[in-house]
């Protein structure tokens, strides 16, 4: 069993009041109640809120059909799973667990599989009928998933859908007249504005924990931007609600940002208008259906925008496209920067995945692109989004030259098979990368694709082009490696 240590003991507010004005130095002043009680009346209460919002907010338990393990380790090895897997830090190993009461049995020899617990998380309800949102990764891999609300009534809940990319699931529920969230509006929210989160960390229901909007659409890799908040959220939060002041749900609490395993200051929440928009599909069909063109994206750098003389850095750098793709046919480069979809400017990279995964596979749509310092409308037909890839990559070789240039590079001519290989009409492949080209990290069999605005044909044009820049200016190369392409700001070496 674990003790919880008190820390200190509470001392009534009249005490610390009584204390302040005996004790006040001369000429410091005195806070008076009246003042004190102004103070505390500017802060916010959530009692009324959290008595408004508490009953639609459930603990979610999951169960998984193994084989009795001797010694009863099952429970620890998957909890263990759990910490690696989505706080980053393994739990730290407890002490034997004591049979569970909902544990079930298959009927069976002694020695066959069981029911055992799997993990534990939160949810909350979004329709009088029962249907629960939580996180995909709270239900993964379950075999039984159990919902318990406040007053203790316990259901049986049916997996409607999940989907890993955006972390959020779908679970139903039979009930009527439950308990229900209202869904607010995440696009209208703020930063700074107070938020709190119920859940169940470390399997203790309903806890409430407040604190504000950090920062909003925070891009942290992930398919969607995620909301960013200083409340405190640990294992068991996940799949519990974020709400405003006015009691509406604006987020999914799903991950944390820790070094120990623990919250540490900084968790992010799926906002809730992209989990609605999951939810929908998952309740229609039991999966998502999103759009792909087919393109590797990576940022456009401040180096790189003000080299090709745009305003700002914003847009998605085509990497690589892929062949066959619904970008290749609509004539989409590797080079090219992609500033707009249907109209929407891609302000970053991330966006350009999240609108085009929004349309619906089949339809077209547009593309803006910047290529050579010429804006295009490209004119697109989206597919349908398939399992991720992990594109090989091929070791190019290179042909030797006689001497470095003023960038560092030893190039050479590609060979017909290389420019076939690669998909190219041209370019130089590196045989020595030093000095400035060195330093920003380029290495041979990079392929040297286009200098600034020209497009590169051979070795002996290249290094001639070289010759004429610039060392005060950087230059920008477009380096092909392996499978991907990307812009290369340079200092030329005065010589």
């Amino acid at each position: 069993m674990k003790i919880l240590q008190r820390v200190n003991r509470q001392v009534p507010a009249a005490v610390f009041a009584a204390a302040a004005f005996v004790f006040a130095p001369a000429g410091l002043g005195v806070v008076s109640p009246a003042h004190a009680q102004a103070k505390a009346a500017s802060l916010p209460d959530f009692t009324d809120l959290v008595d408004k919002v508490g009953p639609a907010v459930v603990n979610i338990r999951t169960t998984e059909r193994q084989r009795q393990m001797q010694g009863g380790g099952a429970e620890d090895e998957e909890m263990q799973e759990f910490f690696r897997r989505f706080f980053g830090q393994p739990a730290p190993r407890q002490q034997q667990p004591q049979p569970q009461p909902q544990q079930r049995r298959r009927p069976g020899p002694p020695q066959d599989d069981q029911f055992v617990p799997r993990g534990v998380g939160s949810g909350f309800i979004i329709s009088a009928d029962g249907y629960v949102l939580t996180n995909a990764h709270v239900v993964e891999g379950a075999d039984e998933v159990f919902v318990t609300l406040t007053d203790k009534r316990e259901y049986k809940a049916k997996l409607i859908g999940s989907d890993r990319r955006t972390d959020v699931a779908l679970v139903k529920i039979e009930g009527s007249n439950l308990p229900r969230l209202t869904i607010g509006d995440s696009s209208k929210l703020r930063v700074g504005e107070w938020v709190i989160a119920i859940g169940s960390p470390f399997g203790l229901d309903n806890t409430v924990t407040a604190g504000i909007v950090s920062a909003n659409s925070r891009d942290t890799g992930d398919y969607l931007p995620l909301i960013q908040t200083d409340v405190a959220v640990n294992p068991g939060n996940s799949g519990g609600p974020l709400i405003n002041m006015r009691g509406e749900v604006i987020g999914i609490n799903s991950q944390i940002y820790s070094r120990s395993g623990g919250y540490m200051g900084i968790s992010f929440a799926v906002p809730i208008g992209e989990a609605m928009r999951v939810s929908e599909q998952l309740k229609t069909t039991g999966r998502v259906v999103r759009g792909r063109i087919g393109v590797q994206i990576g940022e456009v750098t401040k180096d790189v925008a003000e080299s090709l003389g745009l305003p700002r850095a914003q847009g998605a750098l085509v990497a690589r496209v892929e062949p066959g793709s619904p970008a290749e046919k609509a004539g989409v480069e590797a080079g090219d920067i992609i500033t707009a979809y249907n109209g929407t400017v891609i302000e970053k990279s991330g966006d350009l995945p999240r609108l085009v995964g929004n349309t619906k596979p089949g339809s077209k749509g547009t593309l803006t692109v910047l290529r050579r310092g010429q804006k295009r409308e490209l004119s697109v037909v989206v597919a349908e989004m398939e399992a991720e890839q992990v594109a090989k990559k091929k070791e190019e070789k290179a042909k030797p030259e006689q001497a470095a240039n003023a960038l560092g590079l030893i190039v050479g001519d590609l060979t017909e098979d290389q420019k076939r290989e690669l998909r190219l009409e041209g370019g130089v492949v590196v045989e020595s990368a030093e000095g400035p080209a060195g330093r920003v990290g380029m290495q041979p069999g990079d392929v040297v694709v286009r200098l600034n605005n020209t497009d590169i044909k051979d070795a002996k044009q290249f290094n001639a082009l070289v010759a004429k820049l610039d060392p005060k200016k950087n230059a920008l190369l477009l380096v092909r490696r392996g499978e991907s392409s990307q812009f290369v700001p340079i200092r030329p070496a005065q010589q």
